[in-house]
């Protein structure tokens, strides 16, 4: 993890400098970019580790390109910006970013979160096996969710976060989460919001509904929410 690459996209030459610097000393590789089509290209042509990215930015704003690195992939991306307030920090979430640290910041808080987010999307070890809960089947290796239908597999379309939820509760199906476990387990350091689980978990059912698998996630009054086979499908359907 020491030796990753670390593209930062920041307008204001003295921060990612400051950045740059703090990162280098952890041993990561560091690349800069003052703008966001700079960046997008750097990106493209460097496969970056991990993407340190401002929301204000000259040309197309940290959102655009956000979701433009989305576009391409699920390359973790932390947002560093000077605004602060939750409908921000919910929009870039929706978008995909993994955390989000809001200026004035620390520099060494910056490196302890992209070490914690490199852990979670490079640290991965290879006997992790694909979960399966009724006719959803969820690969965490390959970062790939499917419901099994009559007419065949039919991937979910899912953000980050939505694909660390499901995997997390498709690992002990049947199980009822607390929102606050889920917020630990799943979401950027940082970003404690009870309903920006609730959103999450909205869209999840919504994309499993649409998917023929609706009835898999569910509400659980005064707890949170479980994901289970409780409506009987056909555990055959998982497997083929």
């Amino acid at each position: 993890m020491n030796n990753a690459l670390i593209l930062i996209i920041e307008d204001e030459p003295e921060i990612a400098e400051i950045i740059g610097t703090y990162m280098a000393r952890e041993g990561f590789r560091v690349i800069a970019a003052g703008d966001g089509i700079v960046g997008l290209a750097h990106h493209l042509r460097l496969r970056p580790d991990l993407v340190v990215l401002d929301i204000k930015l000259p040309g197309q704003d940290g959102y655009e390109v956000l979701a433009a690195i989305r576009r391409r992939g699920d390359t973790p991306v932390i947002m560093v910006t000077a605004l602060a307030e939750d409908l921000d920090k919910l929009q870039a979430l929706r978008i995909g970013a993994d955390d989000y640290v809001v200026k004035p910041f620390n520099p060494l808080e910056v490196v302890a979160r992209a070490k914690a987010v490199l852990r979670r999307t490079m640290g991965r070890g290879g006997g992790e096996q694909v979960l399966r809960v009724g006719p959803l089947a969820v690969d965490p290796q390959a970062y790939r969710a499917a419901v099994e239908t009559l007419a065949g597999p039919v991937t979910l379309d899912l953000t980050r976060t939505e694909f660390r939820i499901l995997a997390h509760m498709a690992a002990s199906p049947g199980r009822a989460f607390e929102r606050s476990e889920l917020v630990d387990a799943c979401l950027p350091e940082g970003e404690a919001l009870d309903r920006t689980v609730d959103s999450h978990v909205s869209n999840l059912r919504r994309k499993l509904t649409a998917a023929g698998a609706g009835g898999l996630l569910t509400g659980v009054r005064g707890v949170g929410y479980r994901l289970d086979n409780a409506d009987g499908w056909a555990d055959g359907w998982a497997h083929g």
